[in-house]
């Protein structure tokens, strides 16, 4: 057990709150930080639409291994000309005619129909990688404007905080002043009145921090109330605006565009198929009466396509249409990625240079012009009202760099997971469907 003395002394002092910010800061480094990448790692983690995309892609393949095979064969079985009046009626062997009859009968599927079926399955498969691929770009994409927005808003808490102190403190100066008979009352109250304001900015940014952090835990599930750690370099991004066109073929959504076309292709190739019948071949064994021989048939069916042109020809029409539809449909949506893209690309050079010009200029700016008020104000020779004034100009110009800031970051989190790297998307080496076509 100890005591403390009633008149503790500085140093004692001293050495408390040494130990209690040694204490904080323990507490601190204990928990992790949530560094974008790690946000990204544990969206990924935690997705479930990306094992769905997978089991899709795998019940695709599945089906192509079926689709290649043969039908099953049938198996027959019944009674022929059986009587059902007479002496011999219901009699399955006094009636020379009467058979009991077992047979199988097998559909012979042509190998370029069967290869055609399985071939649709695979595209399909390829259509569900691309869709994983779109939905994993998305998923980055999106917890990155989460893990930012959350950024932002805390920085701008701080600020609001820091303007919300020097208030504080302009507060206990202006009294001071009206009681030495060096202020006035109104000075008193514009330096309240100013600190309230700022108090209705802090709940404000209260609200959206938690908002934001309510976006985050989407994603990343309880890590959302962990710290976050540093942003990452928003200065450079993977895409390269000479060859933008180029890069954008590999487009998540324009790739998945183009595996469509070239599942509908291979309907296509499927209807070209069904023009040529397939054959079914039938054996069967008849047995009859004990005073009878036994019989062996063998049968062939073959569908007749007497109107083609009204049937398979418009169907292998029709293929074709919605082919060439979607074909359209990508090279136009190609167009308006190509112009967004350019547009962000755009954008984000044009916020980093005001990004700048707000760092050599504003800002300097206004803080020398809050400086200024400080000095006159000190001199008598301008109100406290001048000085709020000017502070409140000062904050709202960092506060709108930080938000020109947050809408850069936004911009880079759209450019930078525009096109997923080889490493975060499993179908990126594919072929597309144009190239498949041609070959």
């Amino acid at each position: 057990m100890f005591t403390v003395s009633s008149r503790p002394s500085p140093r004692r002092w001293a050495a408390v709150l040494t130990l209690c910010a040694a204490a904080i800061g323990l507490n601190a480094h204990a928990q992790p930080l949530l560094t974008l990448d790690e946000a990204l790692r544990l969206a990924q983690q935690r997705s479930r639409q990306l094992p769905a995309e997978d089991l899709a892609a795998t019940a695709a393949r599945e089906m192509a291994v079926a689709a290649g095979q043969l039908p099953d064969p049938t198996l027959k079985a019944g009674i022929n000309n059986l009587p059902i009046n007479g002496a011999d009626r219901f009699s399955l062997t006094r009636d020379f005619m009467t058979m009991r009859s077992i047979g199988v009968m097998q559909e012979l599927t042509r190998d370029d129909k069967r290869k055609a079926r399985s071939a649709r399955f695979t595209r399909e498969a390829e259509t569900a990688e691309a869709s994983r691929t779109l939905a994993l770009a998305n998923l980055r994409r999106d917890t990155a404007l989460a893990w930012f927005d959350r950024h932002y808003q805390e920085r701008m808490r701080e600020l609001l905080h820091a303007q919300r102190a020097e208030t504080t403190l302009q507060i206990e100066a202006a009294e001071a002043a009206y009681r030495g008979g060096r202020g006035s009352q109104a000075d008193v109250f514009a330096a309240r009145s100013a600190v309230a304001q700022v108090d209705d900015r802090l709940r404000l940014a209260e609200r959206q921090i938690a908002t934001a952090k309510t976006r985050l835990a989407r994603w990343v599930g309880d890590a959302a109330e962990q710290a976050l750690g540093l942003p990452p370099d928003l200065a450079s991004m993977r895409l390269d605006a000479a060859s933008l066109a180029t890069q954008l073929d590999h487009h998540p959504q324009i790739a998945l565009m183009a595996r469509q076309e070239a599942m509908v292709l291979a309907d296509a190739d499927i209807a070209r198929s069904n023009k040529r019948s397939d054959w079914s071949v039938e054996l069967m064994l008849s047995q009859r009466g004990s005073a009878y021989s036994n019989m062996v048939s063998v049968n062939v069916s073959i569908p007749l396509q007497w109107d083609q042109k009204n049937r398979q020809d418009r169907e292998l029409t029709a293929k074709l249409a919605t082919a060439e539809q979607m074909r359209a449909q990508r090279e136009e949506v190609t167009r308006e990625h190509l112009a967004e893209t350019r547009s962000w690309l755009q954008q984000w050079q044009s916020n980093r240079d005001r990004m700048a010009q707000y760092d050599s200029a504003l800002i300097p700016l206004a803080s020398d012009r809050t400086r200024a008020a400080i000095a006159a104000y000190r001199g008598g020779g301008a109100p406290l009202t001048s000085v709020l004034e000017a502070r409140r100009m000062e904050i709202d110009t960092r506060m709108e760099r930080l938000r020109l800031e947050m809408e850069t970051a936004g911009l880079w989190a759209q450019l930078e997971y525009l096109i997923p790297t080889e490493h975060q998307a499993s179908a990126s080496g594919r072929p597309t469907a144009a190239k498949e076509q041609q070959r």
